[in-house]
């Protein structure tokens, strides 16, 4: 079993930044692959970034690509998307996701459906 909780949402203006943190408990957290989704009002969640159980493997959406940096720290239990140079159609709810246990070091999703525990959520918005 594992809790997520996120933490770090806000208001920025556009261009601004954030960083956004999600705190696993349990003492299994690196044996997890971990993601981050989103979903604007009226949207579907959608996939943002994932980050494998070792750190070494990272996926983006296209439209954050060179704006968000996935990263852990296994020690702290912790997983956090930077997020650069922020856009109005940034705005939305984000969740962080962790899918496992999973055998593979390198293994990452960016299925939703995959993934077995979510936290709460954070509000990002991006004014222009």
């Amino acid at each position: 079993q594992v809790q997520l909780v996120e933490s770090g949402g806000g208001t920025v203006q556009a261009g601004g930044s954030l960083r956004l943190s999600c705190a696993a408990s349990g003492r299994s957290f690196s044996s997890y692959a971990m993601g981050w989704f989103r979903q604007a009002p009226g949207k579907e969640r959608e996939f943002v970034a994932a980050i494998s159980r070792s750190g070494g493997i990272t996926s983006y959406r296209d439209s954050v690509k060179g704006r968000f940096t996935i990263s852990r720290d296994n020690a702290k239990n912790t997983v956090n998307l930077q997020m650069n140079s922020l856009k109005p159609e940034d705005t939305a709810v984000y969740y962080c996701a962790a899918d496992g246990p999973v055998y593979g070091v390198y293994y990452l999703t960016r299925n939703d459906r995959e993934y077995d525990y979510w936290g709460q959520g954070t509000q990002v918005t991006v004014s222009s």
